[in-house]
Parts: C-alpha cells; structure tokens; sequence
C-alpha cells in the first residue's frame, strides 16, 4: 500500500498531490466542493465519505506519495488522516463518515449509533483548535491566511488524533463542556415549546425555540433542507443557507441559492427597530440574513448562534414567517430541484 505524507498546500504545484477538499490543477480531486472533477464512482456528501469511498474501492488514482488541502476543518481533516492511515480508517469508516457530517454539515442525528462518539472526536478537535490555534475564518483578519497558517492545525491533528480516536474518554477535559451544551440543546429541540415547520417545496425549515442553540442541536432536525430560518422569543430571527449548497451533495437534489437581498429590503420596508436587515452574498459558506449582520466577522457569524448577539425585531413572528415563506415561493416557483448547481448557473440566475 502507498504511503503517504502531508504536504503544505503551497507545495503542490511542485508535487501532485491527492487534494482533499479542496482543488488544484496538479492534484488527484477528492472534494465535494462545486465542480471539483472528483472521480464519478467515489463522489459523496462530504469529502471525507469520497475519501473513504476511494480507499474502500483502492481507486488507482491514490497512488500519490503525497496528500494535501487548503483549510483545515474537520471534513478536510478527516480525509487527510484517513488517506494517511487508511487501514485504521475502514475500520472506523462510520465514525468518521459520522464526524464529517457533523462537522460539515452540523447534523447530528443521534439515532445514529456512532454518533455520540463521533461528536466527542469532533468537539475535541474544537476545543483544541480555539485553544492552541484559532478560530475558524480568523485567519481572514490574519497576515498569513489559511493555506498557510493550517498547516500547523494538520501537523498537531495528525500527530494526535490516532490516540484520542482509539479512546475518546482519555481527552474529556476538551470537549466535554461542548458536548454537554450540545446535548442539551439536542434536548431543547424535542421539548413542547419547540415548534418546527417544513416547507419542502423551497427547501425551508423553520424552527420556533425559546432561545439560540448549538449549531449541532439547531441543524440536528434539518436534514434535508438547505434553509433555516429560525425564530426565538421576542422577536429574534435569523434566516440562513446551510453549507449543503456550497457543495456538490449527492444524497438528493437542491434548489439553489437565491440573493437575499430583495427580501432583506422587504423587511427594512416594514423594521421599525433602528435596525436594518442585512444578508451574506450567495457565494459564502452560510449565508445569514439578520439585523446588523453587517457588523459580524466571518469567524463571528460562523460560530453558534449562543456566541452572537441576536437583536428583537420589531416586526412580529407571524409576519417575519409569512414574509419569507412567500419571498422564496415566488422566487422558486419556476425552478426545480437538481444535482450539481454551479456557480456560473447560480450566478446567471442571480442576475435573474
């Protein structure tokens, strides 16, 4: 079997490489990101699954010294350590397919046997990442930016994670403050004063709860919807595009992402707060419509829900629902579901 070793993303020009989750002309593509020419027999929701897929069925194409990505998360991470370890990788093949889901997508579903334990590996790596390093997307702020500054994320991560995947439970320290909020808040979504509505014809799901919850328990329900709008007492709201249409999934078809922006001046129309509306660009990770979401940072509006200020509005509930169920259905009506949007598409029909 290949052995492989990490390489800095800068240095794959030079050296080709199997790129996860990520792209570059001289690399081997495993990667849901758009358009990324990942063989077709191994594609899957998150780039760790295609990595997994790719080992289980020892696609010719692995046999590359050397292995690489751009940013580190836990998907991108996941992939990296499996194509390293790739026998102790099919062994936890669930888990990890269970990792990347969570950390991706930030579904977790906790019918799923391992997805306790995969929760643990994640929340450690969290932990760990806010303590030694830095948080998602702050390398934007940064000098060096996440190509360059990851590659210490990888090297820690790499060397650590074969130990604390083998027993979670020596590493509590790390992540069990954020699995306990987690967990509660997965309980917060089954209690009574949860109320949860679907709209699957725009993709929509709005969740009614008393207050912000971790991003593991709010999308815990999502699962087949790329929006959630979500409603917390008096008056709190935040409208926001999940990652799943940033990437290529192939589990279903999506609708794909429309401009905030006619709905955000909509409802400055009808704000009486002091407060405006603002929305992300179509092209960003998670997009989020709020009031004054202008005044967040990326690492900011990535981070949960219970970490950001979310201010009342002074337009009421029902109205804020009614506003963007009928904003999206018009918007839709003459647009169907299917696989593989890209951004070209997304952006012709943008202009739209």
């Amino acid at each position: 079997m290949q052995t492989r070793q990490f390489i800095p993303f800068s240095e794959v020009k030079n050296k080709k490489a199997i790129v996860v989750d990520s792209t570059h002309a001289n690399g081997v593509m495993l990667s849901h990101w758009k358009g990324a020419p990942t063989p077709e027999g191994v594609k899957d929701d998150t780039s760790a699954a295609i990595v997994l897929n790719a080992l289980r069925q020892e696609l010719t194409d692995l046999d590359l010294p050397y292995v690489t990505a751009n940013h580190f998360d836990i998907d991108g991470f996941v992939g990296v350590w499996a194509l390293l370890n790739p026998e102790l990788a099919l062994e936890n093949e669930e888990l990890l397919r269970q990792m990347a889901l969570i950390g991706d997508f930030r579904e977790l579903d906790l019918n799923h046997p391992l997805a306790g334990e995969a929760l643990k590996l994640v929340c450690w790596i969290n932990g760990k990442e806010r303590e030694l390093f830095y948080k998602p997307f702050e390398a934007d702020e940064m000098e060096e930016k996440e190509a360059a500054q990851c590659v210490q994320k990888f090297k820690y991560f790499l060397r650590e994670f074969t130990r604390v995947l083998k027993d979670p439970d020596w590493e509590r320290g790390a992540w069990e403050d954020e699995v306990g909020g987690a967990l509660l808040g997965y309980r917060d979504m089954y209690k009574p004063d949860t109320k949860i509505t679907r709209h699957p014809e725009i993709g929509l799901i709005i969740i009614e709860t008393p207050h912000p919850l971790h991003y593991y328990a709010l999308f815990g329900r999502t699962q087949g919807f790329d929006m959630v709008l979500t409603c917390y007492k008096d008056n709190k709201f935040e409208l926001e595009y999940k990652y799943t249409t940033w990437v290529d999934i192939v589990s279903r078809p999506t609708l794909p992402r429309l401009s905030m922006a006619p709905l955000a001046a909509r409802l400055n129309e009808l704000e009486a707060s002091g407060r405006s509306w603002t929305h992300d660009s179509v092209t960003d990770t998670g997009p989020l419509l709020r009031l004054d979401g202008d005044k967040l940072t990326r690492s900011e509006a990535y981070a949960n829900p219970t970490e950001r200020e979310i201010y009342t509005s002074s337009i009421p509930v029902e109205e804020l629902k009614q506003e963007v169920v009928q904003y999206y259905q018009q918007a839709y009506q003459s647009i169907q579901p299917k696989y593989n949007w890209s951004w070209k598409e997304l952006k012709e029909l943008n202009k739209q």
